[in-house]
């Protein structure tokens, strides 16, 4: 039996992706800043471990009380919108802190035991937003553009030890709190100059037309990522991330 360690389950991608791996009889590591198992359905095959990804010591506890695990999925992250002139600095930190800096500490955290045993996956949850410029987001988009950098370069290095590296890229979903966690960081929407774009953008996000993701889009792409060998490197997640994708192609 498998066993896959994922990052950011309390809600959202990260618990659709856990529960999608528990339906289809793996063992599941589900690992969250505050751990709740209540969140997930109960099995003696889930274990919920607190894990920080900004936090060293919180990263080496989680990974070693994981123990083997045959993939490692990195989900966890959080967003924020702001003109670029206006965003702090402070926040631009806190981005590359979450979505690339603890991805990548994750990441060596655990590539000694896939590259010792010549086997393994990392999955690395970005976003569609690196596909297409768009306003308000340039310190989130470049803080996911930077992970896709990442794991393109080290899927290279770890190919010769049988370790894969792939990435899914989700667009924009209704179902998760993202959004909710994005507001806590939204900066300089008020500012004069920036008036038109932001109203713009908020136009264009309350479309209900438009195609959106669902989590289980996303769970469903890194279920492929972590089980198909023969897949891409990027795989979008998503009607809005497919279309994007394919304008970008």
């Amino acid at each position: 039996m498998q066993t896959v360690l994922i990052t950011g389950c309390s809600s959202g991608f990260g618990l659709e992706i856990a529960r999608l791996f528990l339906a289809r009889d793996w063992q599941v590591v589900a690992t969250m800043r505050t751990p709740d198992a209540s969140v997930l359905p109960p099995s003696e095959r889930l274990r919920v471990l607190a894990l920080d990804v900004t936090n060293a010591q919180s990263i080496h506890d989680a990974v070693e009380a994981a123990g083997p695990i045959d993939v490692l999925v990195n989900n966890a992250g959080f967003g924020a919108a702001s003109p670029a002139e206006l965003v702090p600095i402070a926040t631009v930190r806190e981005l590359f802190e979450t979505n690339t800096i603890g991805t990548i500490a994750v990441t060596q955290a655990v590539l000694p035991q896939f590259r010792q045993r010549r086997a393994g996956v990392v999955v690395n949850v970005t976003s569609s937003v690196t596909l297409k410029a768009l306003p308000l987001i340039a310190a989130y988009r470049a803080s996911k553009a930077a992970v896709n950098a990442f794991t393109e370069s080290m899927a290279l290095e770890l190919a010769p030890f049988g370790v894969r590296a792939r990435l899914v890229l989700p667009g924009r979903s209704p179902e998760t709190r993202f959004g909710d966690n994005a507001r806590a960081h939204i900066y300089g929407f008020d500012h004069e100059a920036y008036a038109d774009v932001v109203k713009s953008v908020l136009e264009s996000f309350s479309d209900t037309s438009s195609p959106v993701t669902f989590a289980k889009d996303v769970a469903q792409a890194v279920w492929r990522a972590a089980t198909d060998p023969s897949c891409p490197m990027r795989l979008p997640a998503g009607a809005d991330a497919e279309a994007w994708a394919a304008e970008a192609r």
